[in-house]
């Protein structure tokens, strides 16, 4: 949805919708329903708003070390946003999985948490997958920059460039949605790890946390709205400008997808979770089939393959090294 809300042709009078002011709306979002759980898990309001002077207001030093997190959040946020603008969906979706990969070093260095050798194996499938991913759109980065400058020679330039399904080649930029995707993967890797160990180390409710690094989040989005955006914002539409059924979805998506996963490794496993993101890796590729006319080449299938069961078989790998996954891991859970 994220990649269809940025590359779709929209009506002349319809601008693009600013990435910035999706991710603020998002930890809105966000903040909104964990508060709304925090209140359902303490069964009143003024025991919620006790609990919120307790663990924020007189507690200012834990919402600091959670700025650490939730500044790396509200960068890999924006990051997401600009990747998707760059790349296929199926591309960033296998490449978002070296995640793994850097989470897992962080996790060692954080955690001091030792790795199997399966798991090892595992992470070299991940960067074979990633890597033969990357050769097929590199080559068809440069097969479609061959196809543009042809297609200058020729009458029907301007109906070419509008008419792909996939628009615009000549404003995307493959590598950038590849740098972007990777210093997403590594924000998000050091972020978990850092988040992890403050929820393992304390008896403050999972919730309250979220709502912590939640508010911590939003003040850097809005900060970093305000830098980029803030003459796009006063100049154009308002805040709302370019804001479609489309992209409120994506919003909320954004939103909520982070809370839902937290949600079936609370009550299932890290198994189900890494089935799961295997499955999504099939289903973007499909999508992307059908909505931007994606032609994955054999490298790029076999490079699908290889991500999706290193994905799986590195879940196996924790859950044998760690047979209390399943109830431990609720901790790990990380609210974007």
């Amino acid at each position: 949805m994220m990649r269809y809300s940025r590359v779709v042709p929209r009506g002349d009078d319809q601008p693009l919708y600013i990435a910035s002011t999706a991710v603020v709306m998002a930890e809105i979002i966000k903040l909104s329903v964990c508060l709304i759980m925090l209140r359902r898990e303490l069964y009143s309001w003024t025991r919620l708003r006790r609990a919120l002077a307790k663990d924020i207001w007189h507690n200012p030093s834990e919402t600091i070390r959670l700025m650490i997190p939730s500044a790396l959040y509200a960068i890999q946020n924006n990051l997401l946003y600009l990747a998707l603008s760059n790349l296929e969906a199926a591309t960033f979706q296998i490449t978002y999985q070296l995640k793994i990969l850097s989470t897992a070093i962080f996790s060692q260095v954080v955690l001091n948490r030792r790795l199997s050798q399966n798991q090892w194996v595992a992470l070299g499938l991940l960067m074979g997958g990633v890597t033969l991913v990357q050769i097929t759109t590199r080559e068809e980065d440069k097969a479609a920059v061959m196809i543009d400058a042809i297609k200058a020679d020729g009458e029907q330039q301007e109906q070419y460039q509008y008419s792909n399904s996939d628009q615009n080649q000549h404003q995307q930029n493959a590598m950038f949605g590849l740098i972007a995707v990777l210093a997403s993967c590594v924000s998000s890797g050091f972020a978990g790890c850092y988040f992890e160990r403050m929820l393992k180390t304390s008896s403050t409710s999972m919730w309250m946390r979220n709502i912590q690094m939640g508010l911590s989040a939003l003040a850097f989005s809005i900060v970093a709205m305000l830098m980029n955006d803030y003459h796009l914002i006063r100049q154009g539409g308002g805040l709302f400008q370019g804001y479609t059924m489309i992209a409120w979805l994506v919003i909320a998506n954004q939103a909520l997808g982070g809370l839902l996963v937290a949600t079936v490794v609370k009550h299932a496993d890290n198994i189900l979770k890494n089935f799961a993101t295997s499955v999504s890796i099939i289903l973007s590729s499909i999508i992307s089939f059908y909505f931007f006319d994606f032609r994955p080449s054999i490298m790029f299938v076999l490079g699908a393959m290889l991500v999706t069961a290193a994905t799986y078989f590195y879940g196996i790998a924790d859950r044998r090294q760690s047979p209390s996954s399943s109830t431990t891991t609720a901790a790990t859970i990380k609210p974007h």
